[in-house]
């Protein structure tokens, strides 16, 4: 049995909390209780007192091991407008504990994703609330499978296989604003991309991903409100998409074989339908 490490033994304890950040983009953030910066694994913790845990609940089974992060808005690391664009959605989190005259034997707490962002304005910056939601919770979160006539998969993941390749385009918009993009210029083959995604290369969102319903010549409606009006001449990479139809998938990407779905399968309305004489 793993008795855990040696500074937990010591009469005296010198233990502080460790939490690591790791955003889709691949930015990678470190806090501390500590009242002195720590330096854990070659990445530097900065001191953050004001960022408290609730009290951490595990359990043996299925349950989700939640907590809550409270702390101050801090404009040269977390800011306000990244965590209410949701640039902070489910980034990875990992929290520990270590000893912080010797922090190189950190003791792990708890790993997870970062869930719903509450935060209070104030004149002085105001405050946050973060769920931290862990693997138990994803795993919850796991629909059954059910037949479907449509594909489960989604275009160029593992289970689709389809080479993304050929079909992303880098573009440049006019502008944009509420839920619609407008390119510089029209494209040919429009109706590829919707239900495709689209990401921003540069600018004050820069990172942020959306789902595309429908691209009409220049014009391109997003499934969500952007967070702030995009500026002329900004990058975005638009990815085609797939209605998800047998015959798409068999005709436009040759790609029956891995069709994720039960085309044939008779729906509900064989149950209502007259028997022919």
């Amino acid at each position: 049995m793993n008795a855990g490490p040696q500074w937990l033994d010591r009469p005296l304890t010198s233990i502080a909390l460790c939490w690591r950040l790791v955003r889709a983009d691949g930015l990678a953030l470190g806090f501390t209780s500590h009242d002195r910066d720590l330096r854990v694994n070659g990445l530097l913790y900065r001191a953050g007192p004001g960022m408290t845990p609730s009290s951490v609940s595990q359990y043996a089974e299925l349950e989700p091991d939640n907590m809550e992060i409270g702390g101050v808005l801090d404009d040269r690391s977390i800011r306000a407008f990244d965590l209410d664009s949701g640039r902070w959605l489910n980034a990875r989190i990992e929290l520990f504990a270590c000893d912080w005259s010797e922090p190189d034997t950190p003791l792990a707490l708890l790993r997870g994703a970062l869930g719903q962002v509450s935060r209070s304005l104030a004149a002085s910056g105001g405050s946050y609330r973060v769920d931290l939601r862990s693997g138990a919770y994803a795993l919850n979160l796991l629909p059954p499978m059910e037949l479907s006539p449509t594909c489960r998969a989604r275009l160029g993941d593992g289970r689709c296989g389809v080479d993304m390749a050929g079909r992303v385009r880098r573009l440049a918009v006019s502008g944009g604003g509420g839920s619609e993009l407008l390119l510089q210029a029209e494209l040919a083959d429009a109706a590829d991309f919707s239900g495709g995604r689209v990401r921003v290369l540069d600018g004050m969102l820069a990172g942020l991903d959306f789902g595309v319903i429908e691209v009409a010549g220049a014009v391109v409606r997003l499934d969500s409100l952007l967070p702030a009006a995009i500026e002329p001449g900004t990058r975005v990479r638009l990815s085609e998409g797939c209605d998800k139809r047998f015959a798409t998938c068999r005709d436009r990407f040759q790609n029956a074989e891995a069709f994720d779905g039960e085309p044939h399968v008779p729906g509900a309305d064989t149950l209502v339908r007259y028997v022919d004489p």
